[in-house]
């Protein structure tokens, strides 16, 4: 199999299942600097993809909840040699049939919305009406390799992930019904992950979520005040005191916010306005790559052994009126209080959504920016020879 030097299209096939399977590559290897004439097909034989889970509107908090009972019988916590992310072989095929690859997109067959999108979600007219949950759900593997951790990826590798991450926003945002992509990774028992393969997922909301909406509330109340953009204050104000910032670079910054809620939580900001993952230029995902792969590697510092976390890229919702008063940023928390210990969200986090910091904000950025030396801004990996 051959991989391409990096391609702004991917390659793409089909699984089994009729499943959508997209690959991204890093760069020119064995010297072939272009893609494959062929990829393996699928020659599994799978069941039927599930039916389109409910969708019920919980009108109390005016939010929607998907019900995906089909997810109960999804994978769980398989050997390495079970694993369904591992690329395939002659004794056993998986999710991927690839014998090898970089970076591969698919879509989840245990997905949490969808199969499909049914055009624009209408309110529920009936009391207990259920509507269907349509959308899309996709997996991102970020290496065939098993036991490679994001934090352990090469900074090309890294890049490569955000242009796959790049393109699927753009393409599932132009999908009917489609109001808002989510990108994340959840890593670590602790966090609930079902795979221990290094991946990702991404959502394509058939509604924009209620955090965001939250946000885009207090963004919108800010500027009707005459105060101007609420992002760009925050991140001026965190650049001005300056005690809360991990790393900084050109084009990005790091810092841990003041009103953390987690004892770990890292927010990386662009220092332009833009929404989404697609508005960035050529430069500003270059220099990602590095402070992204900096942040998690310090909080992979932090202790002797892996630290859970959650990494979550919030961007503005498709269609909504106050798209351009957002701002896409990444929200990077862990539990882990301490070496041996986990903050969990109990009653008063959990029932009444009223955080108690366990750790003070100011203590963990010195932390953070004591478990490696100092962020230095580089060529992009996709710009060297």
């Amino acid at each position: 199999m051959s991989f391409p030097r990096r391609a702004s299209v991917p390659v793409r096939t089909r699984l089994a299942d009729g499943r959508e399977l997209l690959y991204f590559f890093d760069g020119e290897r064995d010297g072939e600097g272009r893609p494959p004439a062929s990829l393996p097909d699928d020659t599994r034989e799978l069941p039927a993809r599930p039916a389109t889970p409910g969708l019920r509107y919980d009108r109390l908090l005016g939010e929607w909840v998907s019900y995906a009972a089909h997810r109960q019988s999804r994978t769980h916590l398989p050997p390495a040699r079970e694993c369904p992310l591992c690329p395939s072989s002659d004794i056993r095929a998986t999710e991927i049939p690839a014998r090898d690859y970089d970076v591969a997109v698919f879509e989840n067959r245990f997905p949490a919305f969808g199969p499909g999108t049914d055009g624009q979600l209408r309110p529920a007219d009936g009391a207990f009406e259920e509507l269907p949950a349509a959308g899309r759900c996709e997996v991102v593997a970020f290496s065939a390799d098993h036991t490679v951790s994001f934090p352990g990826l090469t900074r090309q590798r890294v890049r490569t992930v955000i242009d796959a991450w790049t393109h699927r926003t753009a393409e599932l945002s132009s999908l009917p019904g489609v109001a808002q992509v989510f990108i994340f990774e959840n890593r670590g028992a602790e966090i609930g992950v079902t795979l221990h393969h290094p991946h990702g997922q991404i959502y394509a909301y058939p509604f924009a979520t209620p955090r965001t909406l939250t946000q885009l509330d207090r963004a919108s109340r800010y500027r009707a005040d005459g105060r101007g953009d609420l992002f760009a204050d925050l991140l001026a104000d965190e650049l001005a005191d300056g005690r809360r910032i991990v790393a900084r670079g050109r084009y990005w910054t790091a810092y841990v916010p003041y009103a953390a809620r987690m004892p770990v939580e890292v927010h990386v900001v662009p220092h332009r306005s833009v929404p989404d993952l697609p508005a960035l230029t050529h430069e500003e995902r270059g220099e990602l790559s590095g402070l992204y792969l900096d942040v998690l590697q310090r909080v992979e510092g932090l202790y002797p052994t892996p630290s859970p976390y959650i990494s979550a890229w919030y961007q503005a919702p498709v269609n909504h009126p106050l798209r351009g008063q957002y701002r896409l940023h990444l929200q990077v928390t862990s539990p882990r209080r301490d070496a041996g210990k986990l903050k969990y969200l109990a009653g008063s986090e959990a029932a009444m959504g009223a955080f108690i910091g366990d750790v003070v904000p100011e203590d963990t950025a010195e932390r953070l920016r004591g478990a490696l030396p100092p962020f230095e801004a580089s060529r992009d990996p996709e710009d060297q020879g």
